[in-house]
């Protein structure tokens, strides 16, 4: 993912409620979001270069998510794969802290990276650039390609955008309409990450369009609601890179409940 954002106990309805956009090279293969048969309470996309995930849930309601942390002067040719992190999270049973204490320890293996895990209880970041993990308070939060909730343009727009958008949840209408936003960020308002202007307009988009060849740009949008009442609604939106809509799929379950889940269309 290169932009998550999170309403942790932000609604007195939704305590969970995340919107969030993949940036990734079209080229990569990827699967959309399913129960794995391996591990069927576990729902999320599959990286099938990696084998890994950049987001999911599971039926006890554990969610993780990740994004790459920008910074091409520290890129690891043999790093181990991010996605596995996710995974590990979501097929485990530690807690959202002690399992970040975990990976603390490993950090230095991966590139740069940020992890989003929530048990239920805790939402928590950690970033290994700055080797630091994080409590989340109640609120809305915003996480891309630097420190959780960094003011980015794109964090800062989409941030408030999410906190409009709870006001009609049920309805996430809003959530995908916002996620869609192609708008570019002045020059003067544009982080400085190392890689070229041109990539940092491009890039300071909520939706990234794709390059000239094709080749990169936001593959999907999702939107997990978590209610009060256990029920969870899970909804991915793939985008072509004409940036036109492709496979769309939606799930309904109930938390702890392993008859629930199927796909509806």
């Amino acid at each position: 993912m290169c932009l998550i954002l999170a309403a942790w106990q932000a609604h007195p309805q939704y305590p969970l409620v995340i919107a969030a956009n993949r940036d990734e090279f079209f080229a990569r293969p990827t699967r959309s979001a399913f129960f794995w048969p391996e591990a069927p309470n576990l729902l999320a996309g599959r990286d099938l270069s990696a084998g890994g995930t950049w987001l999911g849930i599971t039926r006890g309601g554990r969610f993780a998510a990740l994004t790459n942390f920008r910074d091409p002067t520290q890129v690891k040719q043999l790093a181990t794969s991010r996605g596995s992190l996710v995974t590990a999270f979501l097929q485990g049973t530690a807690k959202a802290l002690d399992y970040l204490a975990d990976v603390k320890l490993i950090g230095d293996r991966y590139n740069g990276f940020n992890l989003l895990v929530c048990d239920g209880d805790t939402l928590a970041c950690y970033n290994n650039i700055e080797n630091q993990a994080r409590n989340l308070n109640a609120g809305v939060h915003g996480l891309s390609n630097h420190v959780i909730n960094t003011p980015w343009p794109k964090v800062t727009t989409a941030t408030h955008a999410l906190e409009k958008s709870l006001h009609d949840l049920p309805d996430t209408d809003g959530l995908f309409h916002f996620l869609r936003d192609t708008a570019i960020a002045d020059d003067i308002d544009l982080p400085d990450t190392g890689v070229p202007l041109e990539w940092e307009r491009r890039l300071s988009a909520i939706f990234v369009r794709a390059t000239a060849d094709s080749a990169y740009g936001t593959r999907s949008s999702t939107v997990l609601v978590v209610g009060q009442n256990n029920e969870v609604f899970f909804d991915e939106q793939e985008w072509n890179a004409d940036a036109a809509q492709s496979h769309r799929q939606r799930f309904r379950f109930t938390l702890d409940q392993p008859d629930h889940g199927r796909p509806t269309r």
